[in-house]
């Protein structure tokens, strides 16, 4: 479907080459130059208009424009301005080549142009690599890259995919099982086919293969990829799958990663901003919208500065916080990705299994020697406890008590200290125990913490809310629902009530009723604060998550809106926050405690006791699917952001080796 232009830079009108140029020149000359007339040009006109002004420029001036701007303008405003003046496929051969040329290949740069780049695009850039350097593209990434890697990027090289519009129908299905047949063969030797499918069949094929694959595998393609494949090859074939998906969702996604940590990556940033302009930065400013809790106008203000600013501002081109309802291209993305979340299957994978082999006696006369006289082994404690399930750590506490007649959780207690021992005994307790403990720590002391309540109880079953319950009573001599009421109040102490029933429908979406629960969403947008909470609490605490899934996807069609868009910016507070949880648990669970581990580490000061309550209830669940989601959003493994993150004063040694060893891996 043609959409029309959907960039936010476009020719001028009453455009005169000779007279912009005549601008720049007086902007530069004489002692300093003026940045905003610079500018408020350049953003101001298309590319294609800006290379008649380097011509101009030459001609009246005998000088070359690109020059004088690097010679006048410094740092990330001068790249900024300079790239924007050259062609968009020698800007784009540019970054190759910095990528492949510099001390260490960008993979990460090569990956985002070439997966992302239609066929024209690519052979522009071919050309425009050749005349700019002398040298064969091809030849100079092969020669940086290997494996798989190399081999894709190779065929993304060709610009030889099949044209928007062609489709072959006879074999989608085919296809769809040559993809499956990979996967199920562990991509042992399937790579090749793989990567010949994904790298030449159209888009608008590939997508229906995409679904068909759902059907045959009850998974995404992308949980398949993050499933089986890791390092540079995962990444590229996921941000081939992605651009197949969206190009605009995948732009906003790199966008976002691009400002969201300490640092700006300003050089993705830059690559994005410009090379996007002229084709679709509306969709990927929507995109944005619905997929973060701020604009991307926003997100750059916040994070950038001076004359820098607001030049990416201008290329933005408008704040997406002041709209309301999609554009209908992203209406109708809003809804197939809630479509592709309701028919998706996940297999959860933990990090931690049980022990081959096992011997509880031994285990717990090892744990004994280990604490016994002066010191103790904490390298004998951590390897025994992070390397059993913990239905068997129940059996080495019986075996202690039955043989030692000690209590393990005492002595463990004595001789560990700090954040070790906490995260010791948070292993050692039941899990039941464990979420009970959690709970009794977020609600005492001088404040509540409420994203821990919200985080546990949205991402708990009925059972182990029950089990949660249960253990509470026990322990604490007083329900948790009176400990709920008597530590929150008002709208967010009844959510919560709610959820502590563990009383959550189960089973497949119900179509008919999932059509009348968005539309009386859709209704209670337009009532007073009261009732439309009122209205999403009854819903959204109650309806299995298979059903929401199916309520948020219509919920689109009803509203033309997003349902996360909404409760960003109708609600507040803990209300606001409760919500929201749920959302992103129905959309993506995973991804959702992905988050909630990156913001625990992500401050100055480690908030250790989310850290531990994920990494603890986590491992033996879903933590290897957390771990593939946290990579693929912050560009880091979790792996690496632990030991980068707890390195200071008492989250090092030993507490990070166990929580390391508890991720299970380096991705």
């Amino acid at each position: 479907m043609e959409m029309g232009f959907r960039g936010t830079v476009t020719d001028a009108p009453d455009f005169d080459a000779s007279a912009d140029a005549e601008t720049l020149y007086n902007a530069m000359k004489g002692i300093g130059s003026d940045k905003e007339a610079i500018l408020d040009l350049v953003t101001g006109r298309s590319n294609a208009q800006r290379q008649e002004i380097v011509q101009a420029y030459k001609s009246s001036y005998g000088k070359d424009l690109i020059d004088d701007l690097k010679y006048e303008l410094t740092g990330h405003f001068e790249r900024l301005i300079v790239s924007l003046m050259r062609p968009q496929a020698y800007h784009d051969a540019k970054e190759i080549h910095d990528a492949i040329k510099g001390a260490g290949t960008d993979e990460k740069c090569l990956i985002e142009v070439l997966a992302s780049r239609n066929n024209q695009q690519i052979h522009h850039l071919v050309e425009a690599y050749k005349d700019a350097y002398g040298s064969d593209i091809e030849e100079d990434v092969t020669g940086e890259t290997s494996g798989h890697f190399k081999k894709m990027l190779v065929v993304l090289l060709q610009g030889t995919r099949d044209e928007p519009g062609v489709v072959h129908a006879d074999l989608i299905e085919e296809d769809a099982q040559v993809l499956f047949a990979a996967g199920e063969e562990q991509w042992g030797t399937e790579e090749s086919i793989f990567i010949m499918l994904l790298g030449n069949r159209s888009f608008d094929h590939l997508q229906m293969v995409f679904d068909k694959y759902q059907e045959i595998a009850e998974t995404s393609i992308e949980d398949s990829i993050k499933s089986e494949l890791s390092g540079d090859f995962e990444n590229l074939m996921l941000a081939v799958v992605q651009c197949i998906r969206s190009v605009p969702m995948y732009f906003a996604k790199r966008l976002y990663k691009s400002m969201k940590g300490l640092g700006t990556q300003d050089n993705t940033l830059i690559r994005i901003m410009i090379c996007r302009s002229e084709i679709d930065m509306l969709d990927i400013r929507e995109c944005f919208r619905m997929s973060y809790e701020k604009s991307l106008y926003n997100m750059i203000k916040e994070d950038t500065s001076g004359d820098y600013k607001r030049t990416l501002l201008a290329l933005c081109g408008g704040d997406d916080d002041l709209a309301g309802e999609f554009f209908p291209e992203a209406a109708q993305l809003a809804y197939k990705m809630w479509e592709t979340s309701a028919m998706t299957k996940v297999q959860l994978r933990p990090t931690i299994r049980p022990a081959s082999d096992f011997d509880p006696a031994d285990d717990a006369q090892n744990l004994r020697k280990a604490m016994k006289g002066f010191g103790t082994d904490e390298d004998v404690i951590i390897d025994i406890v992070a390397n059993r399930s913990n239905e068997q750590r129940q059996e080495i506490r019986q075996a202690f008590k039955s043989i030692l007649g000690r209590d393990l959780m005492k002595d463990l207690k004595s001789e560990l200290s700090k954040n070790l021992e906490r995260l010791i005994i948070g292993l050692m307790l039941t899990p039941a125990e464990f979420d009970a403990k959690m709970m009794r720590k977020a609600m005492e002391g001088a404040g509540t913490d409420e994203h821990a309540l919200i985080e546990i109880l949205v991402t708990r079953s009925n059972e182990e809310i029950h089990a949660m319950n249960v253990a509470y009573e026990d322990g604490y001599k007083k329900s948790m629902e009176e400990a709920i009421q008597s530590d929150t109040s008002g709208r967010f102490s009844q959510i919560l009530t709610s959820l502590v029933q563990g009383a959550r429908e189960q089973g497949p979406a119900d179509w008919d009723r999932a059509l009348v629960d968005a539309q009386e969403l859709a209704d209670a947008c337009n009532e007073d604060s009261d009732d439309m909470e009122i209205k999403f609490m009854s819903i959204l605490c109650t309806r299995s998550f298979p059903h929401l899934r199916r309520v948020f996807q219509e919920f689109v069609r009803c509203s033309n809106k997003d349902i996360e868009q909404i409760i960003k910016n109708e609600m507040s507070g803990d209300v606001k926050q409760a919500m929201y949880g749920i959302v992103r648990s129905v959309k993506n669970q995973p991804s959702y405690i992905a988050e909630r581990l990156y913001k625990a580490m992500k401050c100055i000061g480690t908030d250790d006791r989310a850290l531990i309550r994920i990494m603890v209830s986590r491992s033996e669940v879903d933590l290897f699917n957390i771990r593939k989601e946290f990579k693929e959003t912050h560009d880091c493994s979790l792996h690496e952001f632990i030991q980068v993150e707890t390195m200071v004063g008492d989250t090092s040694g030993d507490y990070r080796k166990t929580l390391l060893m508890l991720c299970g891996g380096q991705d």
